[in-house]
Order: structure tokens, then sequence, then C-alpha cells
């Protein structure tokens, strides 16, 4: 199966973490993994391993792709990367470290073949995989979260003693290079705008989704329309459905505060909605797609609801903070887009709003018509604040909002002048105490990327957690 490899040279593209985790499987089969990276650092890197390396230019000139018997890339990298146009171009195959890891787990060249329980979606896939990984471990199987959740799926694979399950979350980049994949199960949660500038538009991105679709079982949300309207599309052996509603037969779903599954079984109670964390419709969803997945491979109910009743909601993913005189602040930097944004403000009746960064391309039209009935206020920052404050102005006119455009008189997007970007969180945080009284929510859900000012997400969710903890009493409900 990976025999054409053994004494081959074999491009990998990308020097990030799945690439390193290329190396060792690839030497362990007899592949020569080269290294290509358009970062000088990275490949001085990889070269001080002992590892051979190339540039992109290099890569470029005639015949140079030739000596390769399959590149491997980076779910980063774009399809039209000039290096993997070249490599299809000259008839070389292209793999995602994703199909790569599929390979060799269908090769045993790590133990007995796994099954993959493959989670993907605009929003939700950590919380998702994180909570099918709980239940798996309530019910005493070896498993192991892993794939964009963090951990590369060929060091969970080499991991021993080796897990029988993995819990898979994977990108819709990941998806679009790993054609070969056929999970045991696979659910696709909901699909939004979302990276369109790397797929070339939303057909495309549904398309890439819809590749954890494959295999024995399906899985969709019903309540999302594009996720939905995937089922018809499915090329899983059966398909079935999750919504936050009475479940049809053949769906799972909430019925008098309980997730019930009409799926698997005629109809089995498998936990309470008050014991699902986070709370609110969206980690409702998760839930119920993460019981899905456990269902499908016959995990019995009590399993379920105890898997669900121990999983806690992991940072910067709707996260609780603090309460200060009765004004809760919660931390939902993962909401990077404005699909997650919406479900993070209707899962509050009064939320300040603190958001803004990188939009991607992505509209805040929808997302604002539908939450102005929960918006107090909103607090905007970053490259597109703009653009947020304008629909706010056209869909929303009675909600207050403050435009931070400068943080120690640095202006947003201008690359000439240094942002400290944790001091404009911390104004940003303040403002929003200040509209805040008892009862209220201050929130942040950016709905957008974070790297217009933050490292990622995660600083992002740290610099809000360090704001918050700064207040005193005296900055709520005092609006500046």
């Amino acid at each position: 199966m990976l025999e054409f490899l053994r004494g081959r040279d074999v491009l990998v593209a990308g020097w990030g973490v799945s690439g390193r985790s290329l190396i060792e499987p690839l030497q362990d089969i007899g592949a020569r993994p080269i290294v290509t990276d358009g970062g000088g650092k990275a490949l001085a890197e990889a070269a001080e391993l002992g590892l051979g390396t190339a540039t992109t230019e290099d890569l470029l000139e005639p015949d140079a792709l030739q000596r390769f018997a399959l590149v491997i890339t980076s779910p980063g990298w774009r399809p039209d990367s000039p290096v993997l146009v070249s490599a299809v171009t000259e008839g070389i195959p292209v793999w995602g470290d994703v199909e790569f890891a599929w390979w060799v787990d269908q090769a045993r060249i790590y133990g007995p073949v796994r099954k993959w329980l493959v989670i993907t979606g605009t929003n939700g896939k950590t919380t998702t995989t994180q909570m099918t990984h709980s239940i798996l471990r309530a019910a005493g199987i070896p498993s192991v979260a892993c794939g964009n959740i963090g951990l590369p799926i060929l060091d969970a694979l080499r991991r021993s003693p080796g897990p029988q399950i993995l819990a898979v979350e994977l990108s819709s980049f990941q998806l679009h290079w790993a054609p070969s994949v056929r999970p045991e199960a696979g659910v696709v949660l909901n699909v939004a705008e979302d990276h369109l500038d790397w797929h070339g538009g939303l057909d495309a991105y549904a398309a890439a989704k819809a590749r954890a679709l494959t295999g024995r079982v399906g899985v969709v949300g019903l309540d999302d329309a594009v996720a939905s309207a995937l089922a018809r599309k499915s090329k899983a052996r059966r398909t079935v459905g999750f919504r936050i509603g009475v479940p049809a037969d053949g769906e799972l779903g909430v019925v008098d505060g309980k997730l019930l599954d009409r799926a698997f079984t005629k109809a089995a109670i498998l936990a309470e909605v008050g014991d699902i964390s986070p709370q609110g419709p969206a980690g409702v969803a998760d839930a119920l797609a993460a019981a899905a997945l456990t269902r499908s491979i016959d995990v019995a109910p009590q399993f379920v609801k105890e898997g669900l009743q121990e999983h806690k909601v992991g940072p910067h993913r709707a996260a609780f903070v603090r309460e200060l005189a009765g004004v809760e602040f919660v931390d939902d930097s993962k909401a990077t887009n404005p699909h997650a944004a919406r479900s993070s403000i209707l899962a509050h009746p009064n939320v300040i709003w603190v958001a803004g960064g990188q939009l991607k391309g992505a509209g805040v039209e929808d997302l604002i018509e539908e939450c102005r009935e929960h918006l107090v206020a909103a607090v905007l920052f970053g490259q597109d604040a703009a653009v947020i404050a304008a629909a706010l102005a056209r869909h929303a006119p009675d909600v207050p909002v403050v435009e931070l455009n400068s943080g120690d008189d640095a202006r947003m997007g201008d690359p000439f002048t240094e942002i400290e970007p944790d001091a404009v969180m911390a104004r940003a945080v303040r403002v929003a105490a200040g509209f805040a009284h008892r009862g209220d929510t201050v929130l942040l859900a950016p709905a957008a990327a974070s790297l217009d000012m933050f490292a990622d997400y995660t600083h992002r969710g740290r610099s809000f957690a360090a704001a918050v903890q700064a207040l005193d009493e005296k900055d709520i409900g005092r609006t500046e």
C-alpha cells in the first residue's frame, strides 16, 4: 500500500506541527523525507536534524520535482501554491498529512487498524471532539482526541499502547487534502462562511466538509441549512441527523430538557440539557453530535450521559471568567467567525458584545439582524471594526457602539504604528464593563480572526481574561 515510497524521496511541504509528525513515519517505511518551507529558519531547523531540505524556488526549476514519489502538504498550503500546482502538473501525487496518516493506519504500520470518528464543521469542532473523547473514556474504550485539536494523527497512531478509536477533528483544509478517508462515522456540525479565500467559495468549502460523510455512518446538523442539505449528498452507508428540538425517527434531539436518541434505538434518554458544558444551544448541539458518533459504534446511553457530565468546556470556548457585581464575563475568543459569534450571543439574554478582528470576507449582517434583541451595547476593535460598526448602525441602530480606533494612540490597521493589543483589550473591557448592569453578560465573541492584533485566539482570550481580573466593582455600570 505504501511500498511505492520505499527508498524514494518524499517532499514534506511545510515545517509546522503536521510536517514534523511526518518524519519518523516516513523513515519507518523506508522513505527519505525532504523538507521545504517558505521560511529560512524552518529549513535551517530541519537541516540541523539531519534532514534534506529544498527551497520553494529550487523546486520550481525544470524537472526539480521529478525526484519525488510523493508530496505531502501541510493543510495550510493552498491548492494554488506554485509547488503544489507544479507537482500536480508533472503527475506527482499530492497528499495531505491526514491522507498519509489514513494509509499508514490502513497498512497497519503501528498496529491494528483504528476506527476513526471524524468531526468537522465551521464551529464546535473542538468541543464536539472533546465530548466524543470524554464519552469514549467513560465507556472504557482506549481512545485519543487528535487531528486539528492539536495532536497529529500520526503521533496518536504511534502511541503505545495504541488507541482503538480516534476522535479526529478535521478542518476543511485537512479534508480537502484527504480524499481517501472513510471514517467509521463522521459528522458535519454546520457550514457557514469561513475560509472562502482558501477554498474559492462556499460550495467548495461545503464540499470539503462533506468528505466526513463517506464512511459507515454520516451525521449532519439539521438546524443548519447547509449541513442539513449535505444529507442528500452524503456518501455514507447510513446518514442520520440531530436537532435542538423534538427528533423524528432516525434523529437525535431534545425533548423536555433531555437529549433523546431515536436514530440508533427506538428511544433512549442520553443526558440532561442542564448537564451540558458549555450551556446554550451550541453546547447542546455539540453534545448531540458527540452522542450520535458514539452511539453509532454502540456506546451505551449510560456512558454517553457520564461522558457528557464529565466534560468541561476548554479555555476560550464560552468559558466563564468571572462574576463582578452581578455581571458575568465570558471568554469565547474561539468564536472566530460570525456563525460562532451568533451561537455565543444567543446563549445570553443581555450582552455587551466585545468583538472585532479579521472577518476574512465573511458578512455580519445576518448575525446582527438575528442577535440585535440580545445586544445591550457593542465595543469593537481590530482591522474590521468599522465593518461591524456599519452593520450595527444599519440593523441595530439603537445599540450603543464604541469603536476603539486606537490603543495608546495607535491606529488599527496602520502598519507603521505599533499596537499594544493587551492595552487595547484592557480598554475594551473597561468600556464594556461601563455599559453593564446586574444580570448582563460581557461577552468576548469576536466574530473574526485574531491575527491582525494578537498571536492567536488563545492570546486574545488570555488578554480578555487578564483585563477582566483587573476590574473593580466601581468599573461596572460607569459608561465612559
